[in-house]
């Protein structure tokens, strides 16, 4: 017996992942608070799209890719360089709530990830 479809399955894998990556990315290049906190070259930048949609295909059941080439995500940590206060968490969450909602997700699966993604935001925050 099989359990039920992963949300990374409902979305249809990998693909899905990409494209919202991608759509959260260009709203970062054109913000003024997040754009300070991400690397200007083009190729880093697109190193670390890579990176969050390893994590978050990984994280909603896709392959182990993720933690393969980077280890455990390790959030806090990884982000601790990073001034992260209210106004970078909420610019952060507004591009990707965006993201999310332009994916066409059941909204269902749109209401558990933007949960997921409210909660993990709130809990990178470092400074007051």
């Amino acid at each position: 017996m099989t359990g039920s479809p992963t949300l990374y399955e409902r979305v249809g894998g990998r693909p899905f992942f990409t494209a919202l990556t991608k759509r959260f990315y260009e709203g970062v290049a054109a913000d003024p608070v997040l754009g300070r906190l991400y690397p200007s070259d083009p190729e880093e930048l697109e190193a670390a799209r890579l990176h969050l949609e390893l994590f978050l295909a990984q994280y909603w059941g896709g392959p182990d890719e993720y933690n393969e080439r980077r280890g455990h995500p390790r959030l806090r940590m990884r982000h601790a360089p990073f001034t992260i206060g209210p106004a970078e968490r909420d610019a952060w969450l507004a591009h990707m709530t965006e993201a999310v909602q332009d994916g066409g997700m059941s909204q269902l699966d749109e209401i558990q990830m933007l949960s997921y993604l409210r909660t993990a935001a709130a809990h990178l925050v470092n400074q007051p």
